[in-house]
C-alpha cells in the first residue's frame, strides 16, 4: 500500500531564559515593548507534522513518501529523514526560501514567547499530486496533514478529482480555517483524525453534528488522550483502543503525530482497524517518553515486548509477522 504523507516540514528551536518575562515588563510602557533575552541554550529539534508522521512510518518499515515544502536548507534534514526510511523525492525545494521554523523562548514560569516562519511551506500550494502518483506508480491513500491552507484545499481537491483515497488531518490549522474551508476539507474523507478538543470545534464551526459529519466521511479517529483512540464508523459499533502503560512521562510533542504513523501503518499492513489503533498508540507512547518528535528510537525487540503486554500474544503474533 502506498501512503502519501503531505503536511508541514520545519525546524523547532526552542531556547530558556533563567528569569521572568514579566519582571522584564514596565506596565505604563507595553505599547512599546523593545527586549532581548540572554538565554542558557539553544535545542534545534526536527519537526513539522508531515515529517513527523513520515518519520514513525519509515520506523516502522512502511516507506511512506513525504510530500511538502521545504527551504535550500533541507539537506541535512532530508539525509536524515532518508537513513530512516522515507522516501523524500516529492519533496518540493523552494529557491529562495528556508525551511519552515518555530521560533521559541521559554522563562522560569514556563511561559512563552514564540514565532512561526511559514517560510517554503507557502510553496506546497504548487506541488501536484499527479506528478507523485506517477513516479511511484499511483497512491492507495493520501494523507492531508496541516500545511499551508492553499496546499491543503488543492491536494483535497485533487484527490476527489482523481478517485484517491485520503485522510483529512487539520491538526492545528484548524485555529485559522472557517467552516465553509472545514466543510471542503472532511467531506468524503476516507479518514478524519483529531483529538476531542478539535473533534468539537469542527462541529462548531461546520455546524454539522457528530452524525453529519460521520455520514459524510468513511471512519473518524478521535484521539482521547492518555485513553487511547476512538474510531467510529456509521452504523458499526465504536472501537476504542486504549494506550500502554508508560515508563515515563518526558513531554507530549508529536505524540499525535506519532499516533498517525502507527495507525497509517498498520493499514499500509492490511491488519484490522483495532490492531491499527493499537500499533499507534504503542508508538505514541514511545514518544511522550522522549523530549522531541523525531528523536525515539524504535527498538523492535523492546516495541515488541511492550505491545504484547498492553494488547496480547495474538496481536503480538500479528504486528510482528509485518515488523520483522
Amino acid at each position: 500500500m502506498r501512503i502519501a504523507v503531505t503536511g508541514s516540514i520545519a525546524t523547532d528551536h526552542l531556547m530558556t531564559f533563567p528569569g521572568r518575562f514579566a519582571d522584564q515588563l514596565v506596565a505604563d510602557q507595553l505599547h512599546t515593548v523593545s527586549l532581548s533575552f540572554l538565554v542558557d541554550n539553544l535545542d534545534v529539534r526536527r519537526g513539522g507534522v508531515g515529517a513527523n508522521i513520515a518519520f514513525g512510518m519509515g520506523q516502522l518499515g512502511t516507506q511512506p513518501i513525504l510530500v511538502g515544502a521545504a527551504g535550500f536548507d533541507f539537506d541535512e534534514y532530508r539525509a536524515w529523514l532518508d537513513r530512516h526510511g522515507v522516501d523524500t523525492e516529492s519533496v518540493r525545494i523552494s529557491e529562495t526560501l528556508h525551511t519552515a521554523r518555530f521560533v521559541c523562548t521559554t522563562d522560569a514560569d514556563h511561559n512563552q514567547i514564540g514565532s512561526f516562519y511559514t517560510g517554503a511551506m507557502s510553496e506546497a500550494r504548487l506541488i501536484e499530486l499527479k506528478t507523485v502518483a506517477d513516479r511511484v506508480g499511483g497512491l492507495d491513500l493520501v494523507l492531508i496533514g496541516a500545511d499551508d491552507p492553499e496546499g491543503m484545499l488543492r491536494h483535497t481537491e485533487e484527490c476527489r478529482s482523481r478517485g484517491i483515497p485520503f485522510a483529512a488531518d487539520f491538526s492545528q490549522q484548524i485555529a485559522r480555517m472557517d467552516g465553509d474551508e472545514i466543510r471542503v476539507l472532511l467531506d468524503g474523507a476516507t479518514y478524519l483524525f483529531s483529538n476531542e478538543y478539535e473533534k468539537g470545534l469542527i462541529e462548531t464551526k461546520t455546524g454539522w453534528t457528530d452524525a453529519e459529519i460521520l455520514a459524510k466521511v468513511g471512519h473518524r479517529v478521535t484521539t482521547l488522550g492518555s485513553r487511547g483512540v476512538r474510531i467510529e464508523r456509521v452504523g458499526e459499533d465504536p472501537i476504542e483502543v486504549g494506550c500502554p502503560e508508560e515508563e515515563r512521562k518526558a513531554e507530549p510533542t508529536g505524540v499525535g503525530d506519532a499516533f498517525r504513523a502507527g495507525f497509517l501503518s498498520g493499514l499500509a499492513w492490511g491488519v484490522s482497524l483495532e490492531r491499527a489503533a493499537q500499533v499507534g498508540c504503542m508508538l505514541a507512547t514511545l514518544v511522550i517518553e522522549t523530549v522531541g518528535t523525531q528523536e525515539y528510537r524504535l527498538r523492535r525487540a523492546h516495541f515488541m515486548e511492550r505491545f504484547v503486554k498492553a494488547y496480547g500474544d495474538e496481536a503480538g503474533e500479528e504486528v510482528q509477522a509485518h515488523l520483522g
